[in-house]
């Protein structure tokens, strides 16, 4: 939502004349076209990311191979990072041209839209180390040998496995203490008549 809120907000309101006798739309970050190309493309690149990692997440249970979960994990991890930093400097690059923006006529109209883009770019910063953050506990869960039990195996990998435990040789030959359904049965119970027909 918040890559939505930047590079939405971006497109539709930082694009502006600087006065009625120019009709060139210039970028509202200090007339700066890298600025504004910027944030677009790093929100345009978390939303799709959003959306493909959203997917990631619904069918990871159906994921079968340890490889591939710890592949999509890394993967999550990598991206998260990666998208943390993008954020990062799209905050600092951002408020960097603002500053230097000398609001006239023209660029006042769309102040309200740069504004929320690096108010909405900070908070980016923190929704993706917080994903960062989650994926890397997800790692180090899958990655937790304490998770198995491994103490039934001997150390030594060329160890026979361990045979079924026998037991102290005073079984007994019964195997019941009363053998099972072994009522009487009788013809017609009580209180059951057989109908004539």
């Amino acid at each position: 939502i918040f890559s939505i809120v930047v590079f939405g907000s971006i497109v539709n309101e930082c694009y502006v004349n600087k006065d009625s006798q120019n009709p060139e739309l210039l970028c509202i970050f200090n007339e700066n076209e890298s600025a504004c190309s910027y944030g677009i493309a790093v929100g345009v690149i978390a939303f799709f990311g959003c959306i493909f990692f959203f997917i990631v997440d619904l069918y990871f249970q159906q994921i079968s191979s340890v490889k591939d979960r710890k592949r999509a994990v890394l993967l999550d991890l990598g991206f998260s990072g990666f998208l943390a930093f993008l954020w990062f400097v799209a905050f600092c690059f951002l408020a960097n041209q603002w500053q230097r923006t000398t609001l006239t006529r023209g660029f006042a109209q769309g102040a309200d839209a740069a504004r929320a883009a690096i108010t909405f770019s900070f908070f980016s910063i923190i929704i993706w180390v917080v994903l960062a953050v989650r994926a890397l506990q997800r790692y180090r869960l899958g990655t937790d040998m304490s998770l198995f039990a491994t103490e039934q195996f001997p150390a030594d990998p060329s160890a026979p496995y361990p045979g079924y435990p026998v037991g102290s040789g005073t079984e007994s030959t019964e195997t019941y203490q009363s053998p099972p359904f072994t009522e009487t049965l009788e013809a017609n119970p009580k209180g059951y008549q057989v109908p004539a027909y």
